[in-house]
């Protein structure tokens, strides 16, 4: 089919957006997709260890997501700058990748303080707007930065959401945004899980958020993205008869690659598209004209995408990071 992004479109009332989530993170509905027939029907997300099989392979993207909302002043004014780290650029992870804000007043050599312990200096000016920072300090980004939640929940941070938007199972820091399929999951919900796990690790960056452009469409590429996978977790995935990914990001991740390694990916799934790699999913509910519905629908199917965020309007279903899932067979 032609790709156009207003094909991707559906009405969304602003009150079905979950700005909080449920008391509890198996508590979500899950909407459950069959291809083979072409219909899907209203669960609930404690039931998914049901529809594993033997043979399958679940496979968890373990990226932890960083405190990234930064908050400080110039040495001598009290102006607020806000520093949004992007990714950090050695292993001691005092240099970073970041949105600074306000740009211009930030040149090359600037200080920032961000606590009595901790200052933060531009050192570069990269492409896209971004900076190059560096800490100096016995301070720690952990104590004082904030949990960057998506535009859309439009909220301030509270300290609830230092845990509920990070997974039980996140391990490897460096994400700017959650992989929200993977919220709903429980140590119980875990441990009912009768298949093989596998743990890669994909950063999701801010680029998830940014609208798509006629050029994505051109070139069929996206923002880069840190991936790595360890030998057992590749081997595992390859053995298996059919794949489980949680969330979109292990679905980019494995069909980029399926070997151990790491690198970078800036894969652009649409319909058309042949999956090498994926047997089922499991996410949230995308946004509309976004790159994550058209990956939807191109493994779930344009007609059955539409169709059942349609149906999920209608039953209020809750939607995006903090809201219900999809588990497409």
């Amino acid at each position: 089919m032609t790709i156009r992004i207003e094909d991707f479109h559906y009405e969304l009332p602003d009150e079905l957006i979950a700005r909080r989530p449920l008391p509890g993170r198996s508590d979500s509905r899950m909407l459950v997709l069959d291809r083979a027939s072409q219909t899907f029907r209203d669960d609930m997300f404690r039931n998914f260890p049901s529809y594993l099989q033997p043979g399958d392979c679940m496979v968890l993207n373990n990226t932890r997501v960083i405190p990234a909302r930064l908050f400080g002043h110039r040495p001598g004014t009290t102006g607020k700058i806000e520093i949004f780290l992007l990714r950090a650029l050695n292993v001691e992870a005092t240099r970073w990748r970041a949105l600074v804000r306000p740009g211009k007043k930030l040149l090359v050599g600037q200080k920032v303080v961000l606590a009595p312990d901790l200052t933060a200096t531009i050192t570069a000016h990269l492409d896209n707007g971004e900076r190059e920072v560096e800490f100096e300090g016995s301070g720690s980004i952990e104590s004082i930065g904030h949990v960057p939640l998506p535009p859309y929940i439009d909220r301030p941070d509270e300290e609830s959401d230092k845990e509920r938007y990070q997974t039980v199972f996140a391990k490897t820091a460096g994400a700017a945004a959650a992989p929200t399929a993977g919220l709903h999951f429980t140590p119980e919900i875990l441990a009912a899980v009768s298949a093989e796990i596998a743990e890669v690790t994909l950063h999701v960056g801010l680029g998830t958020f940014k609208p798509l452009t006629e050029e994505n469409l051109k070139t069929l590429t996206l923002h880069h993205e840190f991936y790595e996978i360890s030998r057992e977790a590749s081997a595992k995935i390859q053995a298996a008869q059919r794949r489980v990914c949680i969330g979109t990001t292990s679905v980019r991740t494995i069909e980029t690659t399926m070997e151990a390694g790491m690198g970078e990916t800036n894969i652009f799934i649409t319909p058309g598209y042949e999956f090498k790699a994926v047997g089922a999913m499991l996410t949230n509910f995308h946004l509309p004209e976004s790159s994550l519905i058209m990956l939807i629908a191109a493994f779930a199917g344009y007609d059955l995408t539409m169709r059942a965020y349609r149906h999920a309007v209608a039953e209020r279903y809750r939607f995006f990071s903090y809201g219900d899932c999809m588990l497409i067979l």
